[in-house]
């Protein structure tokens, strides 16, 4: 079994950086390499990197670029056939990248694999186990909020993993062009799990447990995270889904306006809606490429569920 690179994409995580690199370094599968993309850090990351990490491969991009950008360049610059793509504010149990790279070398149709994400707070609480995607575009995560309570101890199949701790085929993501850079942060792995599934690649999960700190690196970004999840909805329902799931969308849309109306964040929705106005026409251009080039159709990679109720796969309320 051939050993992952890893990439961290690193903006001001100084203060997770450690954690993180550290239970990489207790690994019982040890990386090919280790490489961090820093989007030019002014919190003393670079130095950190370098006094204590120095193994550690550093890509210096200079400014933030986004998670997307700087995962691109980190996969395009390791030599492994498959990567690990960590995100800093997260902490691996010492045998994640084994079992992860078990899963992926068991199935050649596997372009990624998700893995077991629990909050690195409550340890015994969910954050991701792998992804979910609907017709009206909204995107779930699998267990979030819920207790650990072995309803995801059994290894299978999902639609997408979450990039905060997954592994890749390398060849796999660069011949569709890698993460979609100009989602700069959030949904970037719904975009591209969406476009492996098309493309006939599949997603397996491996309960191997990476522990996130939820939010904790999303905090320091000068857009709202609800700005960005907003934008970012409406480019991939442009750029992928058909004309009759308008409906649906729709009636997502204006259920999350009433609720950031509610909830005082109806400012940040609209700065989504505007800002993902100018990429409509590139998105738009986008799809006829991409559904000419898929071989399998969007109703399958995208299968009919339930957009409300328990079925819908929504978030619990944390108990």
């Amino acid at each position: 079994m051939s050993a992952p690179a890893v990439v961290i994409p690193n903006w001001n995580g100084a203060h997770w950086l450690p954690g993180c690199l550290d239970s990489l370094s207790q690994q019982t599968l040890k990386a090919d390499e280790i490489i961090v993309a820093d989007n030019g850090s002014s919190d003393g990351s670079l130095e950190l990197l370098r006094g204590r990490y120095p193994d550690v491969r550093v890509i210096e991009l200079g400014r933030n670029t986004g998670f997307a950008f700087a995962a691109n360049r980190g996969i395009e610059a390791a030599k492994a056939e498959t990567v690990a793509l960590i995100n800093t504010d997260v902490e691996l149990e010492p045998d994640w990248l084994e079992r992860m790279a078990r899963a992926l070398e068991r199935d050649p149709q596997a372009a990624s694999v998700a893995s077991k994400m629990l909050d690195l707070r409550e340890r015994d609480r969910f954050y991701d186990a792998g992804d979910i995607l609907r017709r009206d575009g909204a995107c779930e995560q699998r267990g979030r909020f819920r207790r650990d309570d072995g309803r995801y101890d059994q290894a299978g199949y999902v639609f997408a993993a979450c990039a905060g701790a997954a592994l890749y085929r390398r060849s796999a993501v660069l011949s569709l062009g890698g993460f979609d850079e100009r989602f700069f942060a959030y949904l970037e792995d719904v975009d591209l799990g969406l476009r492996l599934r098309l493309a006939g690649w599949t997603c397996v999960y491996e309960p191997a447990v990476a522990y996130h700190a939820s939010e904790g690196s999303s905090g320091a970004l000068s857009r709202p995270m609800q700005s960005l999840v907003e934008r970012n909805t409406l480019l991939l329902v442009a750029k992928a889904f058909p004309l009759r799931w308008l409906p649906f969308v729709l009636y997502r849309q204006i259920a999350w306006a009433w609720h950031a109306l509610r909830e005082g964040l109806l400012r940040a929705q609209l700065q989504g809606v505007v800002s993902a106005l100018p990429l409509l026409p590139q998105m738009l251009r986008d799809r006829r490429a991409l559904r000419a080039s898929a071989v399998v159709p969007v109703e399958v990679a995208v299968p009919s569920r339930p957009i409300r109720g328990p079925r819908a796969g929504g978030h619990p309320r944390a108990a």
